[in-house]
């Protein structure tokens, strides 16, 4: 199965832009950008012989080439975005796996961001303050004093922060976060400034903790590479690439890889396919029954390469 680049799908939010420039040439007059679903399932492939059929569709029929026999589910595992906040998100939390089955739902929903840019002094909030009880944040957020129990990290540019399930969080102007997540669309939303959307109290406060894992995630240097981050659910690697240089990445236990291009082109190119480029922004997609294949920097270039959990 030939490796494929993925055409991204833009999603409307209230909080976005309405011009995406300079990460994307995207403008609309209507309701503004805020996520670009670089693996979504109505994503389709743009390059090669499964162009123009999306993501779903192709993870159904050909699920163990692309995927590997070492990842479970039936859906891609892994939906991986950009976000582009203008204004403050929501505060919200969400489900661990136990409690989104309790639901009825197949998973629940571990993320992580990873810091494309930042402006000074941007930060996000990531869980409760410590010593603040159960009690006081529920009060807090009928009182909308929440974002005082909140704790405030820092953020520069090239930062990894983990969300575990359970974290309450929220993300604010001044960031653009490349986002990993498990394949969910389960957000309970907690506190929301005072407009009129709608709260999930009671799911909100059966999935928080008051004490996660969450936090910045310090890399890792191995082999010429750095571990971004290495959790349950991904492993996250940076791959910086010379002009000219030319590696094949032989993923751990055969599963799929996701290429994200942070800085220059990457051309992929192999025996049995169609060579292709990976342009700043771009996503590739090298299934685990990929034909022997290389991937060359066209120019000094930057890959952040996401590989889901194996069994």
């Amino acid at each position: 199965m030939a490796p494929f680049r993925l055409a991204p799908f833009f999603r409307t939010r209230p909080w976005g832009f309405q011009d995406l420039d300079p990460w994307y040439d995207y403008k609309t007059d209507g309701e503004p950008i805020g996520e670009v679903w670089l693996t979504g399932e109505m994503c389709a492939a743009d390059t090669g012989p499964l162009r123009g059929t999306s993501l779903a569709d192709i993870t159904k029929r050909h699920r163990e080439l692309l995927l590997g026999t070492a990842v479970t589910g039936t859906d891609f595992p892994l939906l991986i975005k950009l976000l582009f906040p203008k204004d403050k998100l929501s505060v919200q939390v969400h489900p661990d796996d136990a409690l989104a089955q309790h639901y009825g739902e197949p998973r629940g929903k571990t993320e992580c961001w990873y810091a494309l840019d930042a402006k000074p002094g941007a930060c996000v909030a990531l869980g409760i303050r410590p010593g603040v009880t159960v009690e006081q944040v529920k009060a807090a957020v009928h009182d909308a004093s929440l974002e005082s129990l909140l704790e405030m990290v820092p953020v520069e540019k090239g930062d990894m922060l983990f969300v575990d399930a359970g974290t309450v969080h929220a993300m604010g102007p001044g960031v653009v976060i490349l986002e990993t997540q498990q394949t969910s669309d389960l957000t309970y939303r907690m506190y929301d400034y005072g407009s009129a959307r709608e709260l999930h109290l009671e799911k909100s406060f059966a999935a928080m903790r008051l004490k996660t894992r969450a936090g910045k995630v310090s890399p890792r240097p191995v082999d010429g590479h750095c571990v971004l981050i290495d959790e349950r659910y991904f492993r996250i690697e940076r791959w910086p690439l010379r002009t000219g240089a030319a590696v094949g990445l032989t993923a751990r236990n055969r599963v799929v890889q996701m290429l994200f291009v942070t800085q220059g082109s990457v051309q992929i190119s192999g025996e049995d396919f169609e060579p292709f480029t990976v342009g700043r922004n771009q996503l590739g997609v090298i299934p685990s029954a990929a034909p022997r294949w290389t991937l060359a920097g066209e120019e000094s270039t930057e890959v952040i390469r996401i590989l889901p959990a194996a069994d």
